[in-house]
């Protein structure tokens, strides 16, 4: 496999969207199975209020990376080690969830459910405008009274798993090891800048981006920060099985419908991660520009990290576009060279 080839057609619409000025800087990089890794960048860390140029080893928040990164392998090596049931309601840990309602739906949903994003709760909410307080904060979560909508993608489901991580763990998650090469902040001279908060009243870098995360000083759902290499070292334990056990890696690999696994999202038609990986491919992106994909068939995970919010979220960055066409530009040199088994 032509690592220099994949990077090289992989970089070129990487390059396109940094110089248009959509995306401020990012960083490709790729790894296969044999743990040979390569990693480009292109653009600025930061542009306001200063200027900072990209390098391969800036550090990124990862945004919802920490869903599939932190959050999802340690919930399914609970359920491997028999110290939880992904079947069984949240409320077998979290037992005063929602403990004013024996009956509401909150105290029937799953682990499971959780991990599929298969549950009612909403996709997001501004939790960090109830108060700065942490533990009055965590109290909200586990007593509102949730409006039920049909399944989506939602932060929620996230947030209360790293709340059955704190109480199994008796500690803060930002007090639990972040995994090898990641961290819970940065460096800010060596971070890529995010957003020009509108109630921090800064431009963030090296801090977590996410309001409620930041709110509840640390969550399931955001809040990991590393570097490309982090990640695609993380993306190599499992393409080589060293990582995790076989069974929590057929977990995260194992379909449980027809765009998702347990935490990733799965190949599928105008996923993120383009139209030419195969079937076995799982990925997973975060809000704040990054993303991350494993083909399992070609024995190949990239990874594009990019800091298109900065120095605010309210623009067409086209980062939805770049990741497809990126994946697209990787996938057909798989593809002409016949890698995939």
């Amino acid at each position: 496999m032509n690592l220099n080839l994949i990077l090289k057609k992989g970089f070129e619409p990487v390059k396109a969207a940094v110089a248009s000025g959509r995306i401020p800087g990012a960083v490709l990089g790729v790894v296969n199975k044999a743990g040979e890794q390569l990693v480009v960048c292109t653009g600025h860390a930061q542009k306001e209020p200063v200027q900072r140029v990209m390098t391969n080893n800036t550090w990124f928040d990862l945004a919802s990376l920490s869903k599939v990164l932190f959050t999802t392998p340690r919930i399914l090596t609970l359920q491997v080690d028999g110290t939880i049931d992904i079947d069984s309601p949240l409320c077998t840990v979290l037992r005063d969830l929602h403990q004013y309602d024996a009956n509401c739906w909150v105290r029937k949903v799953t682990f499971h459910q959780c991990l599929a994003h298969l549950t009612p709760f909403p996709a997001v909410e501004p939790i960090y405008t109830y108060g700065q307080d942490a533990d009055l904060l965590r109290a909200f979560i586990l007593q509102r009274e949730w409006r039920a909508v049909d399944s989506v993608y939602s932060d929620i489901n996230f947030i209360l798993l790293g709340l059955v991580l704190e109480r199994l763990e008796g500690i803060r998650i930002r007090e639990m090891h972040a995994g090898e090469g990641f961290a819970w902040s940065a460096d800010p001279l060596h971070s890529a800048a995010t957003e020009l908060c509108t109630w921090r009243h800064r431009v963030l870098c090296g801090e977590v981006h996410d309001d409620n995360c930041a709110a509840l000083k640390g969550a399931g759902h955001a809040g990991l920060f590393g570097t490309a290499r982090s990640v695609l070292d993380f993306a190599h334990r499992l393409l080589d099985g060293t990582g995790y056990s076989s069974k929590v890696i057929d977990l995260m690999r194992s379909p449980v419908s027809p765009t998702r696994t347990l935490g990733w999202e799965k190949s599928h038609t105008g996923w993120s991660g383009g139209e030419t990986c195969s079937d076995r491919t799982i990925g997973h992106t975060g809000f704040t520009g990054t993303g991350m994909w494993i083909d399992f068939d070609a024995g190949l995970a990239w990874t594009l990290l990019t800091n298109r919010i900065h120095p605010s979220r309210h623009f067409d960055s086209g980062i939805g576009e770049l990741r497809q066409a990126t994946g697209n530009a990787i996938g057909s040199v798989i593809e002409s060279e016949g890698q995939y088994r």
